[in-house]
């Protein structure tokens, strides 16, 4: 069980740190991967909250802060993507 505690940790990190690098040198892949990184921390975290359901609203309280502030600065980056495409148009 450590590991995917361990793996979760270092997939969210990894997405909040994209995210952030994204938005600041916004490209699509980036964009893409930060979906990806997303989807792969809800996913385990699902598993983990399935697996070890005892402190079910600790953990959703902290999935929810993580995947707004996520979703924010992708959806900020997406907005900022199209922006510049219309300008280089």
């Amino acid at each position: 069980m450590p590991i995917i505690v361990l793996t979760h940790v270092i997939i969210a990190l990894a997405s909040i740190a994209l995210s952030s690098f994204t938005f600041f040198k916004p490209t699509m892949k980036r964009l893409y991967a930060s979906y990806g990184f997303i989807i792969a921390t809800v996913a385990s975290g699902t598993y983990l909250l399935i697996s070890t359901p005892s402190h079910m609203l600790e953990s959703c309280m902290m999935g929810l802060s993580y995947l707004t502030v996520v979703s924010i600065a992708t959806i900020a980056t997406h907005i900022r993507i199209r922006r510049l495409a219309k300008q280089e148009i």
